[in-house]
């Protein structure tokens, strides 16, 4: 028995190619809903692959369904799973497309909660999870108010926000109502359009036409190093998961450069009562705080498949095996990366080719999947049609730039 997964991405980010690989080793056929330019657009493990229309969502996901007839939806970024649960409160009541996204998420009515921060916070407070103050603000006495609880420096969060976007840190009163004033109104119209022609994403046009403004909360500060859980669901229990402290972000607020795998029960307890609180299924991603004495604090959710969640250590320890298990009993473990401390590709070497984590660590490269690895690289990809024909060692280059052969070859 084959299970058929479809992966929805509205950005372009390389993860999501990576989603496609780990699915295909599962013994899954794999479909995709993106961006053209897309790095998964190029992956040989695709075999059915659809364009993602910006302006059009709705009608690109009904296609998409309709030709692809997927097992279950994998939502790649916030926005994704936003329009499932669009799609899905829209649908008549138990249709085939209700009936898919509710396999695919779990328990759909309860994401509206679980995707605003402050109510997030909130109830897993109350599961008696260690989690930092978190307030609503609404208006700036709100947010002296709050302040006056957090204390400097504090946390400011937009709903609907992800990737480190839409959080700031202030550590004083000024900085904190700039930083409400930035998150809670929306750009320009102006500006919007500027930005959809400069980054050539038409969802910029979208809130040039409809703004939307973002409900705000603030944070206390937890001090520590930040760690995380990628983990997939069914029926709200956790299938297999990846638990990782990061070792190096792109970024104070950015995603993970450089990981180090863990065994971490604390962690592995809060993802156990969060997936079994909201009826999860799929994959998802929770960030914590680990501070100065170890203990970690839960800081949010991503309810989509992460960065992490790519990553396979073994049974138990591969969230997409683990996920692909639970619609096709056959699904094939792949094979256990044998390095705990792990190089995300293509960010770290971006970041210095020379960095040594590159050599230390397992450099997370797609040699099995040249088109993704030219992608990534820059390069343009060969057509698609070609790009079935081809093997890894076709294309693998001598070296990465900055590396010799055997520093590069993992």
């Amino acid at each position: 028995m084959t299970g058929r997964v479809l992966l929805y991405a509205t950005q372009g980010w390389p993860s999501v190619a990576r989603y496609a690989a780990a699915f295909a080793q599962a013994g899954c056929a794999v479909g995709a809903l993106s961006p053209r330019r897309a790095p998964v657009a190029a992956s040989r493990y695709v075999e059915s692959l659809h364009a993602y229309n910006a302006l059009l969502p709705h009608a690109s996901l009904d296609i998409a369904i309709t030709r692809f007839r997927p097992d279950l939806i994998v939502p790649c970024d916030d926005r994704a799973t936003a329009h499932l649960l669009s799609l899905h409160a829209r649908a008549p009541r138990h249709s085939p497309a209700t009936a898919l996204i509710e396999r695919s998420l779990g328990a759909p009515a309860n994401y509206g909660r679980m995707m605003a921060r402050n109510t997030f916070m909130a109830e897993a407070m109350s599961l008696g999870i260690r989690v930092p103050k978190t307030f609503p603000v609404t208006g700036e006495r709100d947010l002296d108010s709050a302040l006056a609880e957090t204390g400097f420096p504090a946390v400011l969060k937009a709903d609907g926000t992800w990737g480190g976007d839409g959080v700031i840190i202030a550590r004083t009163r000024e900085e904190a109502r700039a930083a409400f004033r930035k998150l809670a109104h929306p750009a320009s119209r102006l500006r919007s359009v500027a930005r959809a022609f400069r980054r050539r994403d038409a969802h910029f046009l979208l809130s040039a036409f409809a703004p939307k403004q973002s409900a705000v909360s603030v944070q206390n500060f937890v001090a520590g190093k930040p760690a995380a859980s990628a983990f997939a669901a069914w029926k709200g229990n956790v299938a297999g998961a990846v638990y990782y402290d990061m070792v190096k972000t792109d970024g104070p607020m950015g995603p993970p450069n450089v990981i180090r795998r863990v065994d971490c029960p604390e962690i592995a307890e809060v993802t156990r009562k969060v997936a079994a609180h909201f009826g999860l299924s799929g994959l998802h991603g929770l960030d914590f705080i680990r501070d100065a004495e170890g203990h970690v604090h839960l800081l949010e959710i991503n309810p989509r498949a992460t960065q992490g969640g790519t990553l396979g250590f073994g049974p138990g320890r591969d969230a997409p095996a683990a996920l692909a298990g639970c619609i096709a009993p056959d699904a094939k473990a792949r094979a256990a990366i044998e390095n705990d401390l792990v190089a995300i590709f293509p960010r770290e070497w971006r970041h210095d080719p020379l960095s040594p984590w590159l050599t230390r660590a397992h450099h997370d490269v797609p040699w099995d999947d040249p088109g993704v690895l030219q992608a990534s690289l820059g390069m343009k990809p060969p057509r698609r049609k070609a790009r079935r024909g081809l093997t890894a060692s076709s294309v693998r280059p001598q070296a990465l730039p900055g590396h010799t052969r055997s520093e590069a070859l993992p």
